[in-house]
């Protein structure tokens, strides 16, 4: 048996694989609970499995980083230990990824169906490839190419300082630093709350009439979803301002993130976030900025940037990463 997760900030999703002697994986069972409802990973661990179970293995994408097999997660109050878990589960492989680490894996084993290429230009190259997924948080991981194979490396560059790229940025960099002093990061822009941050900005500079429907949206309802919907439909002009102004930024954030790792074998794009805004970042916006480096923009203008359509691709990355 295989025991693999997706460990996130809004949602931790279990599966329970068998593996027959061809190296065939059949899925028996698979939930996705809601993190936040519990104290801490074991208690879903318990809910999760049948007692008496002969795991193998267990791998699980963490949203967080992953130092020494050991993770204080991002978003929530969990403090996951490899050791600790390979006596819960009573096995000696247990393997702690950063959430990032597991989604670039689960990259390569994405079917093309699963894959929507956004560089009408792309060509194929062989090379590093690079991972970024705008979510509850931002996330970035490298692939690096060996020669032979990739090997996934977590990174942390989500939580890099943002780079403003003209005057209304440069007014958006001053508008976060009173909202956070001591840094404020890419992740604060690229992320679910990056769309409440932006419509803030553009209302309060008085750049963009504010929304009435966001203005009285009720508790229970989600603004930041809201506002990505009513962008993405043209029903409201300070939201449609917000949607191109997330799409400059995530398609400048991705090409850097190219130039970094030199990722000629392409760069994918995850989280929840990109196919729900697909015909923004299909346009051409994104490209555009994304290839807006100046000399280097020759060196990206050929390169593969592919948007996941599989929610499981982090959970795919888990599963695959003793198999």
């Amino acid at each position: 048996m295989i025991l693999a997760g997706d460990i996130g900030g809004t949602k931790t999703v279990l599966s329970l694989l068998s593996c027959d002697t061809h190296g065939l994986l059949s899925c028996l069972k698979e939930q996705s609970y809601a993190s936040q409802q519990f104290a801490k990973f074991d208690d879903i661990l318990s809910d999760f499995l049948p007692s008496k179970l002969p795991i193998k293995s267990a791998c699980f994408g963490v949203a967080g980083p992953v130092v020494n097999q050991r993770c204080q997660t991002t978003n929530l109050p969990w403090l996951l230990d490899a050791e600790d878990l390979k006596l819960t589960l009573g096995i000696a492989n247990v393997k702690l990824l950063n959430d990032l680490e597991a989604m670039a894996l689960g990259m390569l084993h994405l079917p093309d169906h699963d894959l929507l290429e956004l560089n009408p230009n792309a060509t194929i190259q062989t090379g590093n490839c690079a991972v970024i997924a705008a979510g509850t948080g931002l996330g970035e991981a490298l692939l690096y190419w060996n020669g032979h194979q990739h090997h996934a490396i977590a990174t942390e560059g989500g939580h890099s300082d943002f780079a403003a790229l003209n005057s209304r940025q440069d007014q958006l960099l001053a508008y976060l630093r009173q909202r956070y002093a001591d840094h404020v990061s890419y992740e604060r822009i690229l992320s679910g709350i990056g769309f409440s941050h932006l419509y803030d900005f553009l209302c309060e500079l008085k750049i963009a009439a504010p929304c009435p429907e966001v203005e009285n949206i009720s508790t229970d309802k989600d603004k930041n979803a809201l506002i990505s919907e009513l962008g993405i439909t043209h029903k409201d002009p300070c939201c449609v301002e917000v949607l191109k102004l997330f799409i400059d930024i995530y398609g400048a954030e991705t090409g850097n993130l190219a130039l970094k790792s030199l990722a000629t074998g392409g760069v994918f794009i995850g989280g929840g976030i990109g196919p729900k805004i697909l015909p923004a970042l299909q346009n051409g916006r994104f490209i555009a900025a994304f290839k807006a480096k100046g000399r280097f923009e020759p060196l990206l203008h050929n390169i593969s940037v592919k948007c996941s359509l599989n929610p499981r691709t982090p959970l795919i990355g888990a599963i695959h990463y003793f198999y």
